[in-house]
């Protein structure tokens, strides 16, 4: 983690704000997890997520982006359709923090040198790294075993609008493959608890973003000319 903030911080040091449009700004919405435990359904918010947003915008279809999002992952089993999930019980508590950097493609132009209101709806991916927390379920509750990290794959859709100058307003879907099928304590790293995982232990946990973005435009207007 350390070197991924050192890496993040270079790159940061390295922009020119004055010869590029930069965009500062906040998200707010929720989050939800798919996994072994409660409910299967993919894009079902049932927790509060919030973040900070950056992008550097390369040219009027791309932009490098980076982000900081966290939010508390909750499933019931009992809140599932699934029968065998059902009679089944089990809960958890988890939480993520994400550190995200990639690249944001507009599939409409978005000259932020023109004035007018602009829409494009767009794309972004890249690599993800988050914190959250080791942990075991033991009589349908989940205990804390101890903090872990890994990394994730962001693949986020949404569309956004500039209707005012400087304020650009956006709303998104953002699955997360992670690399870790622990998020629900279903399948826990220490051996110790080996007799406790259960589920699809050959697949691994999903969480979701979903929610608005709303940043604010600076720096001087970049020329996107071929040079």
């Amino acid at each position: 983690m350390k070197y991924f903030l050192i890496y993040i911080s270079l790159i940061f040091c390295g922009f020119n704000t004055h010869a590029q449009i930069n965009e500062l700004g906040v998200f707010v919405g929720g989050v939800n997890y798919i996994g072994d435990v409660g409910p299967t359904t993919y894009i079902a918010p049932n927790e509060p997520a919030i973040g900070i947003i950056y992008k550097w915008n390369r040219s009027p279809r791309h932009a490098y982006r980076f982000s900081y999002t966290q939010g508390s992952l909750k499933s019931k089993d009992i809140d599932s359709d699934v029968p065998s999930r059902y009679l089944r019980g089990n809960s958890f508590e988890n939480s993520v923090k994400e550190f995200s950097a990639g690249l944001e493609f507009s599939f409409m132009d978005f000259d932020l040198h023109d004035s007018k209101t602009k829409v494009s709806p767009y794309v972004y991916s890249g690599v993800s790294y988050f914190i959250y927390d080791e942990i075991y379920i033991l009589d349908n509750t989940s205990y804390l075993d101890y903090q872990s990290s890994t990394f994730a794959i962001p693949m986020v859709v949404g569309i956004k609008g500039r209707f005012f100058q400087n304020f650009i307003i956006g709303a998104e879907i953002g699955f997360r493959y992670t690399f870790t099928d622990n998020l629900d304590g279903s399948n826990p790293e220490n051996d110790n608890f080996e007799t406790l995982r259960f589920g699809n232990l050959n697949s691994n946990d999903w969480y979701v973003f979903t929610g608005l973005t709303l940043t604010y435009t600076f720096g001087k207007n970049p020329c996107f000319c071929a040079e």
